[in-house]
């Protein structure tokens, strides 16, 4: 071919309209030389016309695809609703502290002793410790010891005899909240030192009485607390009850007065007033809680028409002295007994029937709304005794 005639075009230049720049040849001595020019007339006469689609070209290899990892997600394990339960057994597991200390102690002095005068003295003692009271300590004696002397008794028939001399002193006391549906509302005062759970034991009976289906009303008159008052509006919203407050500090009388005139105005079944904590040895303080009744008085001469003190477990013989100041200000009509799953001195409560006759509504075993109940007299005796509920 000489230099003047025209080059004939390749096959990328009829195709694409421009010839392709030559590969750069790598300069290195191991490389391999360069391919051949695709020869023409390897190419289907249809392509060179134009007449016919051009052939696709040739793509590389894809890349197998690799899965996606597999996350390793902790799948949580299926949720195991326990069953419920009874009261009886929260009762003897809030008491277990008292029995255990109660049981052992009998446990270890009956067996294999036959009953002497040095006998019964030891379970009085054992009785006291408890502080199930003088009283009830000798009752119990008195009725070990009766046709028994020198011959060994068995454990268990000492505490048979136990449960049945505590029903007997508690059974009078055992009594129901009775709410009079004829005053509205009916307005419970709550008691107490400081500590003894008073707030908290509002909440349980606002939403105990909501459960059956009356109105309520709470007053936060513990005004020396901020958390005190921020803790029944909790309750209050929990339980769909109107929270009357005021602010920190505020008068506590003039707010139980307020809060008396708005339930009066709506009709409201149940009022319970809150009262800060104070102690039973404060005069000023139990000055304030007299105060609290004769402001509510003016509006209604008959409130408040119950007053409840609750009563911590855990403080033992100090809980005499509190039932007497507290009666003596407030009017005291009927007891509370909280905690009584934190301590193993839960006998105070049978001191405290034999020595005030009190009527006994509610006892708490523990933080939930269901572990505060009325009191049974069996149930605890026999719970603090350490007996079967069924025997």
């Amino acid at each position: 071919m000489s230099e003047n005639e025209p080059k004939k075009r390749g096959f990328f230049s009829r195709l694409f309209g421009s010839e392709p720049e030559p590969a750069a040849s790598p300069q290195t001595p191991d490389a391999a030389p360069p391919e051949a020019p695709l020869a023409e007339a390897a190419i289907a006469p249809e392509l060179l016309t134009g007449e016919a689609a051009p052939l696709p070209l040739a793509m590389p290899e894809p890349a197998p695809v690799q899965a996606a990892p597999v996350l390793s997600v902790p799948v949580p394990a299926p949720t195991v609703t326990e069953p419920k339960r009874s009261w009886w057994r929260r009762l003897t597991e809030g008491l277990s502290r008292t029995s255990s200390a109660l049981t052992t102690g009998i446990t270890d002095l009956f067996t294999k002793r036959k009953l002497d005068a040095g006998t019964l003295e030891d379970l009085e003692d054992i009785l006291i410790q408890a502080d199930l009271g003088l009283a009830t300590a000798a009752r119990v004696a008195k009725a070990v010891g009766e046709g028994r002397y020198d011959r060994q008794i068995e454990p268990s028939e000492v505490k048979a005899i136990l449960a049945r001399e505590v029903e007997a002193i508690l059974s009078p006391v055992a009594q129901p909240l009775v709410i009079d549906a004829t005053k509205k509302p009916f307005v419970i005062l709550m008691v107490g030192v400081n500590g003894s759970g008073k707030t908290t034991t509002i909440g349980k009976l606002a939403a105990k009485f909501r459960a059956e289906g009356r109105s309520v009303m709470l007053a936060a008159g513990d005004t020396f607390r901020a958390a005190a008052i921020e803790q029944l509006k909790v309750w209050g919203e929990r339980t769909g009850a109107e929270v009357v407050s005021g602010n920190q500090g505020a008068d506590a009388s003039g707010l139980a007065f307020e809060a008396l005139q708005k339930a009066k105005a709506a009709g409201t079944d149940v009022l319970l007033v809150d009262t800060a904590g104070r102690l039973q040895n404060k005069t000023g303080l139990m000055g304030e809680l007299a105060k609290v009744v004769r402001v509510i008085r003016k509006l209604d001469p008959e409130a408040p028409h119950a007053a409840l003190l609750v009563l911590d477990a855990t403080v033992g013989q100090n809980a005499l002295s509190q039932v007497e100041a507290f009666g003596d200000t407030a009017g005291v009509t009927g007891l509370v007994m909280t905690k009584l799953d934190g301590t193993a001195r839960g006998g105070i409560l049978v001191a405290l029937a034999a020595k005030f006759g009190l009527p006994v509504h509610f006892i708490g075993v523990g933080e939930g709304v269901e572990d505060l109940e009325p009191f049974s007299a069996r149930d605890f005796a026999r719970a603090v005794s350490g007996l079967d509920e069924a025997a």
